[in-house]
């Protein structure tokens, strides 16, 4: 059976998350009805990540059977598409070992966080981006992020009932300032947590806002308590945004 990986982008703003639920509109749901269309029979799909609802994606990777042996990937790309609802767009479509798990073969993910900072929040960003109308001391939050990289128990930055080991490694975070009053938080890692990057980048705005100082969070990782950390940042800000395996 041939198998095939699609890159794949998504506005997470009308889905509940990646993963297929019942009764409910999610990435997932949606991908597994654009195959039955094309195919005309159901099949499964596995992606590289899951994401939350309201998150977006720029890199998901999706795999999944192809039943037909004689259909081109260019083709069956642009079928796809053709089919999928507008918030779903595959961008790049090839085959892969049969063996090719998306999930576990992953050695890298990286998400991008969006902060728009500015006085007037811009509507036409508004569900892409986390409006911050209020002054952010970059360098502290640079700071901030040396605590988080390498391998820690990050039990203080997961969410709800994850039993999933805390180990995790963080590789590396960026914090950039682009153009339009946008900074970019980048957070680099194998596996993440549940909303662990969201969390990652509340508690860092934190210590851009000079409410805490960036020593603080070594301290709430050695605390391995949740309820020191702030609320995680919104969802609409985060994308998933490549995975390298």
């Amino acid at each position: 059976m041939r198998v095939a990986a699609a890159t794949v982008s998504y506005i997470g703003t009308d889905f509940f998350g990646y993963q297929a639920q019942p009764d409910v509109r999610t990435v997932q749901g949606e991908f597994e009805k654009a195959l039955e269309k094309i195919f005309k029979q159901k099949l499964s799909c596995w992606g590289s990540g899951r994401t939350d609802t309201g998150v977006h994606a720029f890199g998901q990777v999706i795999a999944f059977m192809i039943p037909n042996e004689n259909i081109n990937v260019k083709n069956l790309k642009d079928g796809l598409n053709s089919v999928l609802p507008r918030d779903i767009y595959i961008r790049e479509l090839k085959e892969v070992s049969e063996k090719f798990n998306p999930r576990f073969d992953a050695k890298k993910r990286v998400y991008h966080y969006y902060i728009h900072r500015s006085e007037e929040p811009n509507i036409f960003i508004k569900d892409r981006v986390w409006w911050f109308p209020y002054d952010l001391d970059i360098q502290l939050m640079r700071n901030a992020s040396r605590y988080l990289e390498g391998e820690h128990d990050f039990t203080s930055f997961k969410s709800g009932n994850d039993k999933k080991n805390p180990m995790r490694t963080v590789n590396r975070i960026r914090i950039l300032e682009m153009n339009n009053n946008i900074l970019l938080i980048r957070v680099e890692g194998q596996s993440f947590l549940r909303r662990m990057v969201r969390n990652i980048v509340g508690t860092l705005v934190k210590v851009g806002t000079k409410t805490w100082e960036p020593e603080t969070v070594k301290e709430l990782l050695e605390s391995k308590d949740r309820s020191v950390v702030p609320a995680s940042a919104p969802p609409h800000g985060l994308y998933f945004y490549s995975v390298y395996f």
